[in-house]
This record gives C-alpha cells, sequence and structure tokens, in this order.
C-alpha cells in the first residue's frame, strides 16, 4: 500500500453543487482528516465561510484560477501542508467553476516534491442535470470538466424531466464513456464512490492529453516574460493575472494567445486550454445591515430580468435584527437560500456577495444592493 497522500479534485461548472459535496464529504462519520484547499473566482472569498467542519484546516485561494494564475500558489500550500505530515490523511481541492482540471492534475505528476509525497486519487466532477446541456454549448471549460472526470455526479436530477436527464447524460457519455456516473440530488452519495477510488487513469488522459506529462521549466506559465505568475497582484508587466478583468488577459508577453474565436489560450507545459473571457465577477460587501423587505424584491428582480446572464450567484448576508447567517445561492434564476446560524461572538457581521456571469452592469448591481441597506 502506497503512504502517499491521496487527492481528490472536486470540480465542475459554475452553481452544479461542489461546496455542497464538500460538506458532504466533511459531515460524514468516515474518521479521516482532511486537509481542504478551496479556490474561488472572484475578489471576495465566500466559499471558505460556507464548508462545515470545525476539525478541518481550510486553504482559501481566491487570487485567481487554480488551473493557471495560481497554479504556484497551489504546489506552495501543499508543500506547506506536506510538512506537516501526520495531521491529516487526504487532501480534498475544491477548483473554481470554470477550472480546467488538466493543469490541475498535471501538478501532481509535473512537481517532483509533490509527485513525491502525493497520489491523484480521482477528478470527480459534479454536473448540473439542468444547465450542464447549455453549458457545453458556451463554456469550454464544462466540456473540459466532464471529458476529465474519473467520477461525475449529475447532480440536481430532480430539477429535470426523465427525457431532460436522459439527453443530458447522453451528452456527458458522450464526451466521457469512461467515467464513473451516479445520479444524485443534493450530492447526495456514499463517501465510497467519491474517496479512496484509485480511479485516475494516467492512461486514459494520455490519449485525451497526449502532452500531459509535458512539464514547465518553471511552476506557473513558462511564458518568457520574467515574471512570476503564482500571485494575484499586478506583477509589473502591465497586466493583471486574475481571471476577472477579462481585458487584461492577452498581455502579448507569450504565455497566451488567441484562437480561431478570439478566446484566450493558456498553455502549461504541453496542455492548453481555453477561457471565456467574456465571464467577470462583481462583489459586494457592507458592514451596514441590509433591510430583507428590500434586498428580496431587489434579488428576485435581477435574476428575473437578468438571470440569463447571471451564470452564479452567491452571498452570506446580515440582515437588521436578525441573530442570524442568511446563506443564498443562485444559479440562472433560480435562487436558494435559507438562515444558517446564528452569528458567532466576536464575528465580524457584514455581507458579502458574488455574482458571476457575462457582460455583468456592475454599476446598476452596486447600486441595487446600496439601496438594500437598512435605514
Amino acid at each position: 500500500m502506497s503512504d502517499k497522500i491521496p487527492v481528490t479534485v472536486l470540480t465542475g461548472y459554475l452553481g452544479a453543487g461542489k461546496t455542497t459535496l464538500l460538506n458532504r464529504i466533511l459531515s460524514e462519520p468516515h474518521g479521516q482528516r482532511f486537509a481542504v484547499i478551496v479556490n474561488e473566482f472572484g475578489e471576495i472569498g465566500i466559499d471558505n465561510d460556507l464548508v462545515v467542519g470545525a476539525d478541518e484546516e481550510v486553504f482559501e485561494m481566491n487570487n485567481g484560477c487554480i488551473c493557471c494564475t495560481v497554479r504556484g500558489d497551489l504546489i506552495r500550500v501543499i508543500d506547506g501542508l506536506l510538512r506537516r505530515k501526520g495531521k491529516f490523511d487526504a487532501i480534498l481541492i475544491e477548483t473554481t467553476g470554470l477550472a480546467d482540471p488538466a493543469p490541475v492534475a498535471q501538478t501532481f505528476f509535473v512537481d517532483d516534491t509533490v509527485q513525491a509525497r502525493t497520489r491523484l486519487d480521482a477528478v470527480v466532477t459534479v454536473a448540473d442535470a439542468k444547465w450542464l446541456s447549455e453549458r457545453l454549448k458556451d463554456a469550454p471549460e464544462a466540456k473540459n470538466q466532464i471529458a476529465f472526470a474519473d467520477v461525475v455526479l449529475l447532480n440536481k436530477t430532480d430539477l429535470v424531466t426523465p427525457d431532460e436527464l436522459a439527453e443530458v447524460e447522453a451528452r456527458i457519455r458522450g464526451l466521457n464513456p469512461f467515467a464513473r456516473l451516479h445520479r444524485t440530488q443534493r450530492c447526495a452519495i456514499p463517501l465510497n464512490e467519491v474517496l479512496g477510488r484509485g480511479a485516475f487513469d494516467l492512461d486514459r488522459i494520455l490519449t485525451l492529453e497526449p502532452d500531459f506529462l509535458e512539464g514547465e521549466d518553471e511552476q506557473d506559465h513558462a511564458c518568457g516574460c520574467d515574471h512570476d505568475h503564482g500571485h494575484g497582484e499586478d506583477c509589473g508587466c502591465g497586466h493583471e493575472h486574475g481571471h476577472d478583468k477579462s481585458d487584461d488577459k492577452d498581455c502579448g508577453c507569450g504565455c497566451s494567445e488567441r484562437d480561431e474565436a478570439g478566446r484566450i489560450v493558456h498553455r502549461h507545459g504541453g496542455l492548453k486550454h481555453v477561457h471565456d473571457e467574456e465571464i467577470d465577477s462583481v462583489a459586494l460587501e457592507t458592514e451596514a445591515p441590509l433591510d430583507p423587505e428590500k434586498f428580496f424584491p431587489w434579488i428576485q428582480n435581477m435574476v428575473a430580468v437578468d438571470g440569463p446572464s447571471i451564470l452564479r450567484s452567491k452571498g452570506i448576508l446580515s440582515f437588521k435584527d436578525d441573530p442570524d447567517r442568511f446563506v443564498f445561492q443562485g444559479v440562472h434564476m433560480i435562487l436558494d437560500g435559507d438562515h444558517q446560524r446564528e452569528w458567532a461572538e466576536g464575528e465580524r457581521r457584514s455581507s458579502r456577495l458574488v455574482f458571476i456571469g457575462r457582460k455583468l452592469d456592475r454599476a446598476k448591481i452596486e447600486a441595487g444592493f446600496s439601496a438594500c441597506i437598512a435605514a
């Protein structure tokens, strides 16, 4: 039996249910201790506060997409974890909904230290039964996540008809006939179906990505522009490396190029992958309590009008005269929310929202949110 630490990568497009699956894993009485790495799209981290499990340490990476701009940070986080061996049994990595899992998986084969101490157990992709077919048409990331999966959870099956379910399952099978596929609601699945599978199949990946094992000269992009891409700050070469400023991506320094459709193609050693550069995020935060009589009509009207452009929304809210944190999650026009728990003593009480979508009207969203502050 290998003494390498197993790593499970949880991926899936925006709003599919990755955090729900992560919370299920952490909540089950499995007796294992996990180190959790959460990567978010957007400048405000929310997923970290949505992860349950007081015994786990959660490492948040929200300064870019884990599959490219912060992969160096991922290696550094794992290196730090490995120096603390004995405090956890396995590593869980939740990627952003816009991550290509190939470069993330490649990390476990091309970095010497990581390869010597860890083994990639499986790439588990959560797919939204209601929206996946649409996303396969316009989101290259969604297609890559399915193609690269060892295990697919076809989630939210209660939101579609049997015919729609059969269609989306056929689309998944067309992209990846090898992955184990499970139909789920709220990611309810026995943990032995997603953990300890030893399911990552390098031979299959090499048929899919022949250059998968072709590493880079450095941990981050080998772009030749003499800067480190493993950060989210302006490195001095005139552009930001995060994925939230689409007009800054094509820096012209050789780390990326555009395909025939005008999309940015990132390179990672022998790998290359495409991001939808029209996608942006709007993050909002205030410590002033919100008025629920104003907030709910505003958010419901916004998703009703702009829902097709809003791929994902989520927030942790503080309402006036309400002792509880209110958490809401949204995908397009579908919203779901509830009181989560009481605000803890000494906890910074604030409202944080993130919208991810195409051509978002930042000024309009900010103005609408400001109008929800209680008098």
